[in-house]
């Protein structure tokens, strides 16, 4: 297999050996993919300010997120169906980031449970969750969360309706119900040999995990995406923060902030921390970048609680620019579904130390010796 320099080289890595449906799934954003673009676009066009002649021969990279302190400002973020990327994908990916040091994500609809990837794994991770209908059957999921360990519960709250992501129409992972759809997506899987044996076949079950106990028998995508479209639950407020704290007594992030208003709602309400995104650009097109609605955000509320940000990261230098922009913390995600595909758990920490790397070069010509110091005056304004 070719050598990565570059999360953008897991990314044509991945193309070559994923599915096209499951491919599209992780690089699509919805409708035409203008705030998938922007994300990157907006970010990328941030100059960092250089810096000469100081004395940066120590550099510290560490930082402290909910009371735990972690070798780098990052950690990878809830991606859907990210175990089909890999044999046990989410298993592989919490490997590579107890070793790399950084926290990891797990998501309600991973293809590894929560018990799965606790049992595997030797530091505490992070479990995502989305507002369900069925509010039974979130408490047992905050309770197997509660067992597992798990450090930080982040709840997305920009997906009360799925958005309309055309590539998973056009590839046939939506849209293609029955033997058809089958069909079409099994002759994808035969073009991807090297997927098909190591995922098709070696990374039995194929199933939601954290989801297969409400879906029964109905295991099939067909049926992931209808249960979906099924359960979130669009009725969704604020007050429902009230449910989850009386379920969940650790840290709380809310996910898929864009406005300063939510921003200081969260904030109001004693969310610990907040994640600035927009859904990785896969929800409302036409929305503005991370990059764009950080700043004012980070402004109000960045004394009160822990920001943190995602959407078009794919560098070291992205970090640098998102922590210089105001957030404490920065979630990868394509970045490490793209090496998880790739090379699975090696993938994985190969992508994190490139990020490293390029982080304390980024640091180092801007003078900056600590994540303390990346503050904006480490852009040109």
């Amino acid at each position: 297999m070719a050598k990565a320099a570059s999360a953008l080289d897991y990314r044509e890595l991945a193309r070559r050996r994923l599915p096209r449906f499951l491919f599209e799934y992780i690089d699509g954003g919805s409708y035409a993919e203008a705030t998938l673009r922007r994300n990157v676009d907006d970010l990328a066009e941030i100059a960092l300010r250089q810096r000469v002649l100081t004395d940066v021969s120590t550099l510290d990279l560490s930082t402290e997120l909910f009371g735990r302190r972690q070798a780098l400002p990052v950690a990878l973020a809830p991606i859907g169906l990210a175990g089909m990327n890999a044999r046990r994908g989410e298993v592989q990916a919490a490997r590579a980031a107890n070793k790399a040091g950084v926290p990891f994500c797990l998501s309600t609809v991973s293809a590894c449970p929560i018990g799965e990837v606790a049992a595997q794994t030797d530091a505490p991770f992070w479990f995502q969750l989305y507002m369900i209908r069925d509010r039974a059957f979130m408490k047992d999921l905050l309770a197997k969360a509660r067992a597992a360990g798990c450090s930080a519960l982040i709840f997305t709250v920009d997906m009360p309706v799925p958005g309309s992501r055309y590539r998973d129409y056009r590839s046939g992972l939506a849209g293609a119900p029955g033997l058809a759809g089958a069909l079409r997506r099994t002759w994808q899987s035969v073009l991807r040999p090297h997927w098909a044996w190591d995922v098709g076949v070696r990374g039995r079950p194929h199933q939601l995990g954290n989801v297969a106990p409400v879906l029964g028998r109905n295991t099939g995508l067909e049926d992931f995406f209808a249960w979906m479209r099924n359960n979130f639950d669009p009725t969704v407020s604020w007050r429902d923060l009230e449910f989850i704290r009386d379920s969940w007594d650790g840290p709380l992030v809310i996910k898929g902030i864009l406005d300063r208003e939510d921003a200081l709602a969260a904030a109001e309400l004693g969310a610990d921390g907040i994640v600035v995104s927009n859904h990785g650009g896969r929800q409302l097109d036409g929305v503005p970048s991370t990059a764009r609605a950080l700043p004012a955000i980070a402004e109000a509320v960045r004394d009160r609680m822990t920001v943190l940000a995602d959407g078009g990261v794919r560098s070291g230098l992205d970090v640098v620019r998102m922590l210089a922009l105001g957030a404490h913390g920065v979630l990868l995600g394509r970045a490490w579904v793209y090496a998880l595909a790739a090379r699975g758990e090696a993938g994985v920490s190969h992508m994190l130390q490139l990020v490293e790397a390029e982080m304390r070069v980024a640091m180092a010509l801007t003078s900056c010796t600590s994540i303390d110091k990346i503050t904006g005056d480490a852009l040109v304004r």
